[in-house]
């Protein structure tokens, strides 16, 4: 993953901390980007174990920072890059010799449809996953830690909500649906968040690699949970748009996308719908805590918003 929106900012701050930086790419304009960040890209495919053990010739530390989102829409592309991409890339670094293994995972294992607030490490996965990216990265996240050894010391970054300058998901799609009009809060936004500033997921990977201990997983925040709202108005802004306050209860959101995802699948329509039950969840009241994070890896998150 490191021409993509993570991958990249963690090339170049390794690089700016003095490291040898090897990134995995799959075309040339990857290349040219990783090279650009002061990276040395390779090529190769996380559905090609062969390539990922020669890509990892005398390398130290793994970074996985690859993944597919597609929210409400079980495809196999993302059991078989964010699943099987990962069981490659472990077998890959066991056989390498690699000595630390940090994986970013996903706030949103363990999300399960409800409100999840102040909720931190001790909460176990949930019975049943609010959607296939969830489950997909959570199942990816147990092969990590499970992978855990005296030989390689694995470790999991849990981020909400990402962001930052280069951001192709959350800012766009925002974006999009107040210029076409289809932008609508839940409870009118008036819920705690908790986000994740691109530099500060890279902070808290790169400190886990560091003093991290093996087989457990952190998450990482820009602090303190605000308002949905207070998030995407200063996000708007920062584009120069306002949006209005039309507004439906946050439950009913939930029902309805996960009948929109169920009418969408059962038409075996390509792609994502606009709105599915994951998608709802993962905007709806969602706060974790990362104290572990501060207190075991000396984690600040030191880019505020």
């Amino acid at each position: 993953g490191a021409s993509g929106f993570l991958g990249g900012s963690l090339v170049q701050m390794l690089c700016q901390q003095g490291n040898m930086v090897v990134g995995l790419v799959r075309s040339d304009n990857a290349a040219m980007r990783v090279k650009t960040l002061g990276g040395k890209p390779v090529r190769g495919d996380l559905e090609q174990p062969m390539m990922l053990y020669e890509a990892m010739q005398g390398c130290d530390v793994v970074f996985h920072t690859a993944a597919t989102l597609g929210f409400g829409h079980n495809s196999m592309a993302q059991r078989r890059i964010n699943v099987d991409g990962t069981r490659y890339l472990l077998e890959a670094a066991h056989k390498a010799g690699i000595r630390r293994f940090v994986t970013i995972s996903a706030a949103s294992v363990i999300a399960d449809g409800k409100p999840v607030l102040n909720a931190d490490e001790s909460r176990s996965f949930p019975a049943r996953f609010v959607g296939p990216y969830s489950r997909t990265k959570a199942e990816a996240e147990r092969l990590v830690l499970m992978a855990n050894s005296t030989e390689m010391a694995t470790m999991a970054i849990r981020p909400p909500g990402i962001w930052g300058v280069g951001d192709a998901n959350i800012l766009p799609q925002i974006v999009h649906m107040v210029q076409h009009r289809q932008f609508i809060w839940f409870d009118h936004g008036r819920y705690p968040y908790t986000t994740c500033h691109v530099t500060n997921v890279c902070e808290g990977a790169i400190l886990a690699a560091e003093r991290g201990q093996g087989g457990q997983a952190y998450f990482v925040t820009d602090g303190p949970p605000l308002l949905f709202r207070e998030f995407v108005l200063g996000l708007l802004k920062t584009q120069g748009l306002t949006v209005g306050e039309r507004s439906i209860p946050w439950r009913l959101a939930l029902s309805i996308g996960d009948i929109t995802e169920k009418v969408w699948q059962l038409m075996r329509r390509p792609g994502t719908p606009a709105l599915s039950r994951e998608t709802v969840a993962l905007i709806g009241p969602f706060a974790v805590n990362d104290s572990k994070a501060r207190h075991e890896l000396g984690y600040q998150g030191l880019t505020t918003r």
